[in-house]
Formats: C-alpha cells, structure tokens, sequence
C-alpha cells in the first residue's frame, strides 16, 4: 500500500499536483540519462547547466510535511534550479499561514539565468498560492544571501557540495532555535559533504544530525545553539 502524499491531504489544486507529477517524470528520466563520467568536476558544470536535478518526490513530500510540523513561514533554499521543490515550500509556507497567521517567503537562489526563467513560469503555472511566496535571488549566492534575510525557520541544501557549507555559514546567524537544516545526497556524495558534515558533527556546533534513509541519504539537523 502506498503512502498518501500529504499534498492531497492538504488539498492542493490539481493543476498543481499534475505539473509536480510531470517535473518529476521529466527529472527522473533525465537523471536516469546521466553517466557517473558526468559529474567529473572539470565537466559538471556544463553538463548539469540544463538539468533538473530535483529532489524525489518522497523526498519533497517529507520536506513538506516537515515544514508543515514546524510551522515554517521563512524558508531559503540553495539550489533552485527548475524550481520543482520550491513549489513544495511555497505550498507549506502558504498552509501554514493560512492556518497560524502572519506572512511567509520561500527566498530561492538559482545561478543559471535559463534554469531561473524557467522556474519563475513554472511558478506562473502554479498560480498565486505559489508564485505570491517567492522571492528567487539569481546569482552566486554568496553574495544574494549576504543581506536581506529574516529569521529562518528550515534551510534546503540542495547544491553541488563544494558550495553547502559556505551557504551554511552564511544562512547560519539567521536560523531561528530549532530550525531545521536538510541536505540532500549525504550518503551519495558523504566526501563532498565532509567539511559540512564535520561542521555540523562537531563538539558546541549547536547542530544535532540525523542520516534519514532515502535514496543517497538525507540529512535532517536541528539548530539548538547554547
């Protein structure tokens, strides 16, 4: 028996569900195109400049959920891409303001100009419930995180390795206690990770970690500075 997906429970419209399922498709059969050759650091950039690389859909379901629990209304994800997951943000962010109050944002980063186009009419497609929540910084995003951040409540780290702790770091005086960091691929790519992990990992870092098992590892750390 399948597990429901918590959209549904939700009710999100099914113009929305039925474009979510499609970017997945889409996402699934282009990753299963890509040879491990492809993500040799001399020719991954170019490779993947036209690629979704998407979190699956049981990851961005549990993501969603996640938000959900914790009442997220301030998000920032690095790595945007197609901007396939941040649909599942904004659609938390937006539930959970309808039902608590107040006003949230999804703040993504994309530094493909092409990849960023084309999520903002992916957005469009959605509608209002989505494209109202966010707020998309092009560029590197050690400098569009630099200033004009809130008080975070979850960090998405869906980015090439190299680049998740420095976007730690800089997302890191603004996360709320008990906010929560997720990273995608912790056990398929756990060498690029290590700097972030040791980090996270270490005595007084203010971080407690959890490997979740899904396909190549999800990270779950919650944010309790002393």
């Amino acid at each position: 028996m399948s597990s429901p997906s918590p959209l549904e429970g939700d009710k999100v419209p099914s113009h929305i569900l039925a474009l979510l399922a499609r970017l997945h498709a889409e996402s699934l059969q282009q990753e299963a195109s890509i040879a491990r050759a492809d993500y040799d650091a001399n020719v991954i950039h170019g490779n993947m400049k036209d690629k979704f690389i998407a979190l699956e859909p049981e990851k961005c379901h549990f993501v969603y959920q996640l938000a959900r629990a914790i009442n997220a209304k301030y998000i920032v994800e690095a790595g945007t891409s197609y901007g396939v997951s941040t649909i599942y943000l904004a659609l938390a962010v937006a539930a959970n303001c309808r039902t608590t109050g107040g006003v949230g944002k999804v703040i993504g980063t994309e530094h493909e100009g092409a990849k960023a186009e084309k999520a903002r009419a992916y957005w469009e497609e959605c509608g209002d419930i989505v494209k109202d929540v966010v707020e998309l910084r092009e560029g590197d995003l050690r400098e569009t995180l630099k200033e004009g951040l809130g008080t975070v409540d979850l960090l998405l780290l869906d980015i090439w390795t190299p680049m998740a702790l420095p976007t730690l770091k800089l997302v890191q005086p603004k996360l709320r206690p008990g906010a929560v960091v997720i990273t995608d691929n912790t056990i398929g790519s756990a060498a690029g990770y290590q700097e972030l992990l040791e980090y996270m990992q270490a005595p007084g870092s203010g971080f407690t970690n959890l490997t979740l098992p899904y396909n190549k590892g999800l990270e779950m750390s919650v944010y309790s500075p002393n």
